[in-house]
């Protein structure tokens, strides 16, 4: 609009509950408007049909893992996820509309930075290759502009995926702290508190290695991404490399799942990728039960899961993945991994203190796994 189109020629598509911008049903929705130019921002990365059907131009602005050919067809694309520091979606396109109108850094710098610290977190610092927001965070204040960031992520995180109150907030305002005042904003963000406050106390299960831990809930709400991070940063074990938290309750007949990388495992050399985790486990292939999978002359042998899974598994970052899967194939994964299942025992004429360790947990770790939450405070900060 500050290039002079008139806003009756923009049109904005915000995605249904449990859909991604490359569902079918999406594509018929964005393809009704018959659009020249077609924008997707922050949507993922992966190779497919076109964005819409009909003559268009397409661009693709994203920050997820992808490859070059992980882009719908006949688009173009920008992103940095193989640039550290990998820039957002939302500072990649700060970064291309700053130099399109003199006005873009004032009205917009605040809009940037709630996305960027949205993804990368509050601890930021905006050093090169970043640009230089400190007249903007000096202007609204830090403390303000992630506030505003756990604000625009509650109404998308209820159980009514309520996208469209967050997207009205921010574009009815030049000033972010009227978008703490939002009486719509306020309600969601207690729903959302309240629903990772009700879930956050599950237990986990361990796989026999230690090496991964995963939460199982039941929400309506997008609460498994808040709780995963948040177990991330108080599990701590020499083992421990993926926290996993499955919803059961988000969608009907699927499992939707997040997946972070502890604190405690975060510098750890050659570094973790989730992506590659998931993709490996997903890769093996179950023992044959004496009772369903008696061996047949002439029948082919199953294929691994990674080969039937779909689309929406192992999507996003190398320290953020997770899922949209359904039940019996999130149960085989389970499986696959052995959540759940004990280590093996020692042989029991060993009977020093060193051998009795747990496997995968570290000697000095003295609080226990439920000890944390009682004292957690709630929050809603953006995760993936």
């Amino acid at each position: 609009m500050l290039l002079g189109l008139p806003s009756e020629l923009i049109e904005v598509h915000l995605l249904s509950k449990g859909n991604t911008v490359h569902s079918e049903e999406e594509r018929q929705k964005m393809t009704s408007h018959k659009p020249s130019y077609v924008f997707v921002i922050d949507m993922g990365s992966r190779a497919g049909p076109q964005v819409v059907d009909g003559e268009h131009t397409a661009l693709i602005i994203d920050h997820h893992h992808a490859t070059e050919t992980d882009f719908p067809d006949n688009s173009e694309h920008v992103s940095a996820c193989h640039s550290p520091p990998v820039a957002t979606s939302s500072l990649l396109t700060y970064e291309l509309c700053e130099p399109l109108h003199p006005e873009v850094r004032d009205r917009c710098a605040w809009l940037c930075i709630v996305g960027t610290h949205g993804d990368l977190g509050n601890t930021l610092k905006w050093e090169p290759p970043f640009p230089d927001m400190r007249e903007a965070l000096k202007r609204y204040s830090k403390k303000v502009l992630n506030e505003v960031v756990s604000a625009v992520n509650a109404p998308r995180r209820t159980a009514t995926y309520d996208v469209r109150s967050a997207w009205d907030a921010l574009c009815d305002t030049a000033e972010p702290a009227s978008v703490l005042k939002n009486a719509r904003l306020q309600a969601a963000r207690a729903e959302v508190n309240a629903e990772v406050e009700r879930c956050t106390h599950t237990a986990p299960k361990f796989s026999p290695d230690g090496k991964v831990a995963v939460f199982r809930i039941k929400s309506e709400a997008q609460v498994h991404p808040v709780i995963a991070t948040r177990w991330s940063g108080h599990l701590n074990s020499k083992a421990l490399e993926i926290v996993l938290v499955a919803n059961e309750g988000y969608l009907p007949l699927k499992v939707n799942f997040s997946c972070r990388i502890p604190r405690c495992a975060r510098s750890r050399d050659p570094p973790i990728s989730i992506i590659e985790r998931l993709r490996y486990y997903a890769s093996l292939t179950e023992p044959a039960s004496r009772d369903t999978d008696i061996a047949e002359p002439g029948r082919e042998a199953q294929r691994p899961l990674l080969e039937r899974i779909g689309d929406n598994f192992a999507r996003g970052h190398a320290q953020a993945s997770g899922g949209i899967v359904n039940v019996d194939e999130f149960e085989e994964l389970m499986r696959l991994m052995q959540i759940g299942v004990k280590p093996a025992k020692k042989d029991s004429d060993d009977s020093s203190p060193a051998k009795k360790k747990k496997a995968g947990i570290d000697p000095g770790q003295k609080n226990t796994l439920m000890g944390y939450f009682g004292k957690a405070k709630t929050d809603t900060d953006a995760v993936a």
